[in-house]
């Protein structure tokens, strides 16, 4: 009898989001989670570009369209955005979060020298979801612009090719406390891609383009 094929379950919305490997593992993400969303791929690449990407959804057009899992379609307004800027790469980097519907900001890290654009993404990522958990917003998704930075959360790992130095210390204790708090820590926050093509640039943009 042949062996059953791996499959790979991308989790976006559920206890825990994230890529699991068996179905039992990704059941007990979605199990009792409203709205939880969640598909299988048939290869580890496919899983991590589907994660990053965001929620796929349904092109099928019969009465009310409607986007796999329940999710709803187009921008959540009630949701944390953050982006980072850097001059230069690497550079001087800073980064922030803003609130999606009023663009009111609600944290700001930086400048820091000797940085860049993905490692700001990143960290903005995890200070989102460590502000969220200590004020109990749960589900609050955080937006990004960043694929890079949500598969750097996926694997709980800053996977940059930048150097240490004695003027980015500082930055590279920090990555170390993010990493650290990722695997210390569960959440049920989906992590979104931004569509800037629908939806222009997202909320948290610095303006320096």
């Amino acid at each position: 009898m042949p062996s059953k094929k791996q499959k790979y379950y991308v989790v976006w919305q559920g206890h825990n989001p994230g890529i699991y490997t068996s179905w039992e593992a990704c059941k007990e993400q979605v199990h009792n989670y409203t709205n939880a969303v969640y598909k299988s791929f048939t290869s580890r690449a496919e899983a991590e570009k589907a994660y990053a990407d965001g929620p796929v959804f349904s092109k099928k057009k019969t009465g009310n369209q409607k986007p796999v899992s329940g999710v709803k379609t187009g921008m959540i307004r009630e949701s944390l955005s953050v982006d980072a800027a850097c001059s230069g790469n690497p550079g001087v980097m800073e980064y922030r979060g803003v609130w999606t519907a009023d663009h009111v900001e609600i944290f700001r890290f930086g400048p820091v020298e000797d940085g860049t654009n993905n490692i700001g993404e990143f960290l903005a990522i995890i200070h989102g979801l460590a502000l969220l958990k200590k004020q109990k917003h749960f589900t609050t998704p955080i937006y990004t612009d960043s694929k890079t930075a949500i598969a750097w959360i996926v694997k709980k790992k800053a996977n940059t090719k930048l150097q240490r130095t004695s003027r980015n210390k500082e930055l590279f204790d920090l990555i170390r406390r993010g990493e650290q708090w990722l695997k210390d820590n569960t959440w049920e926050n989906p992590i979104l891609k931004w569509d800037t093509k629908k939806w222009g640039e997202i909320p948290a943009d610095f303006g320096r383009k």
